[in-house]
């Protein structure tokens, strides 16, 4: 579930039209919106990110030119691990 957020409000929520497989074009669609969201002061979240999708961002090093893209991943996490990865963007925030 891609959800829009401003400060501590949720704005929007759509469900992540995946198919059966993720791919770079899922990848593309969400930086896009995470782009669009930052010009009006917003940004994005994912709730329910599968472990896939996580490792997909990451691989193409979306955690830092994505900022702002909070990670809710489901399940527990193992032996005390960080479960998902959760950033915040101020909307003064430069873009690097």
């Amino acid at each position: 579930m891609v959800v829009l957020v401003r400060g501590d409000a949720e704005l929007a929520s759509w469900p992540l039209a995946q198919g059966d497989h993720l791919d770079l074009a899922v990848v593309g669609q969400l930086a896009r919106w995470q782009l669009a969201a930052r010009r009006l002061g917003c940004s994005i979240q994912l709730r329910g990110a599968c472990t896939q999708l996580v490792g997909l961002l990451e691989l193409v090093g979306l955690g830092e030119l994505v900022t702002g893209l909070r990670l809710e991943m489901g399940g527990q996490s193992e032996g005390g691990e960080q479960c998902g990865v959760e950033e915040v963007v101020m909307p003064d925030d430069p873009i690097t």
